[in-house]
């Protein structure tokens, strides 16, 4: 399930208000995606009759908000009142935020452990907002060190960084190498789908070392953003894994035509100009997968992890069948 980027926690708050009372004070028709879609093409919402102060929950509002933001802000609402960080309709916590906030909670004594810079830890977590996110929002950072129990970063990284994170299940059907930690801030879809998450992303590749044997006999896939780094780390992991004599499979995007240019802000990953693939080893693709690598060079474009349906992506690729 793909969360909606545009909305953020005071949103979210609202629209359950909504759901439980039918109608809210709160100002939120100048959200695009409140207005746009929920009042003016769904015409879900509307404002009261004499009375544009108040937005009313019009038929088939309760059906739409149980199946598209219900679970969501009741895991989210959950969350934050467990770690006593504020319900405050003025925090703007997106829903990425709030995830990634969940994430760190989850795996603290690892981030803790081997705690990185604040650049460097906002990079990575916080991966597509780039270094200075964490600093440019104070309260961001605050509910951070408040769930890490520190007071702040260190100044300098340590030696050897590796993280071991991963979404464990009893009984794996498969495995996911991820790029990005975007599937291991949303465990419990990994979970419901009976799949393994490892992140394996940056330097944090000789972490598949220790990958257990018998979990080296289940099928075991690559998911990553489809530019020149991620491609290539899917190389030197693939190389990695054959030495174990075992096989891993590239997912393919279930959603190729969404793509965004390679220069952009927070993405320094480029295509090599002039060499054949961007000098990636063409015998590692097939027909379909060679055919949108260069398609995404030709046009100078790249598709991000983050925008991939978790499930769809999966049965896109046959890793899962129901």
């Amino acid at each position: 399930m793909k969360r909606n980027q545009a909305l953020i926690w005071r949103h979210y708050r609202a629209l359950n208000e909504l759901y439980l009372k039918g109608q809210s004070l709160a100002k939120i028709s100048t959200n695009p995606f409140i207005a746009a879609v929920l009042i003016k093409q769904k015409k879900l919402l509307r404002f009261k009759m004499g009375n544009f102060k108040i937005l009313e929950a019009q038929r088939g509002y309760k059906e739409y908000y149980e199946k598209e933001f219900k679970e969501d802000f009741e895991r989210f609402n959950a969350f934050l009142s467990a770690n006593e960080l504020s319900l405050d309709a003025r925090q703007k916590y997106t829903a990425r935020d709030i995830l990634t906030l969940m994430f760190i909670e989850q795996n603290k004594d690892t981030l803790k452990y081997n705690l990185t810079t604040v650049r460097k830890f906002s990079n990575v977590v916080f991966k597509g907002f780039g270094s200075k996110y964490l600093e440019e929002h104070p309260s961001l950072y605050a509910a951070v060190c408040k769930l890490l129990d520190i007071s702040n970063f260190p100044e300098k990284d340590p030696k050897n960084l590796q993280w071991r994170l991963t979404v464990d299940v009893l009984s794996p059907a498969a495995i996911v190498l991820c790029e990005n930690l975007a599937f291991l801030k949303i465990p419990w879809e990994a979970r419901e789908n009976n799949i393994e998450l490892w992140y394996v992303g940056g330097s944090n590749t000789a972490i598949i070392d220790y990958i257990s044997k018998d979990k080296l006999l289940l099928p075991i896939y690559y998911s990553c953003d489809w530019d020149y780094h991620g491609l290539r780390i899917f190389q030197n992991i693939r190389e990695r894994l054959m030495l174990k004599g075992c096989e891993i499979k590239l997912l393919y995007p279930d959603n190729p035509d969404e793509r965004l240019p390679v220069v952009m802000e927070h993405h320094s990953s480029k295509w090599i100009a002039g060499k054949e693939l961007s000098g990636l080893n063409p015998m590692l693709f097939n027909d379909k997968y060679t055919s949108l690598i260069k398609d995404l060079i030709k046009n100078d474009q790249w598709i991000e992890e983050e925008s991939f349906d978790f499930a769809v992506l999966l049965k896109c690729n046959g890793a899962i069948d129901y």
